[in-house]
């Protein structure tokens, strides 16, 4: 058994707090047959975190991983913003290599910019 996981959370630059109920989907990406598959999908909580581990133990495999975020509906319900979004859907790609390790991938988002990096 391995004590990897994998963990997200998402911040909201633009009003200092943490992005509530943003709608994420997991995918592992197949580069050999250019594929993806979901895994799951879920939601972050009122911390801007997801109740669950996203991957761990035996679920984590060493590959390419995309999150997407659906930030385009949770700036919607806090503001009136100008159709097509600038930003809706957010994906980052990374990959995992070390099945024992920790990999959190945070978001910090406005409805006009995002970082990303390799938390702990």
């Amino acid at each position: 058994m391995t004590n990897g996981k994998l963990t997200t959370h998402v911040l909201d630059t633009a009003n200092g707090c943490p992005g509530k109920e943003i709608a994420i989907a997991l995918w592992k990406l197949d580069s050999k047959v250019d594929s993806k598959t979901l895994l799951k999908t879920v939601k972050t909580n009122q911390d801007g975190r997801t109740d669950e581990l996203l991957l761990a133990g035996e679920e984590l495999e060493t590959g390419v991983y995309e999150l997407v975020f659906k930030v385009g509906d949770y700036f919607a319900r806090y503001g009136e913003y100008s159709e097509p979004l600038f930003l809706d859907e957010i994906p980052i790609r990374f990959g995992i290599s070390d099945i024992e390790a920790h990999y959190h991938v945070p978001l910090l988002v406005s409805p006009w910019s995002y970082s990303t990096y390799r938390g702990s």
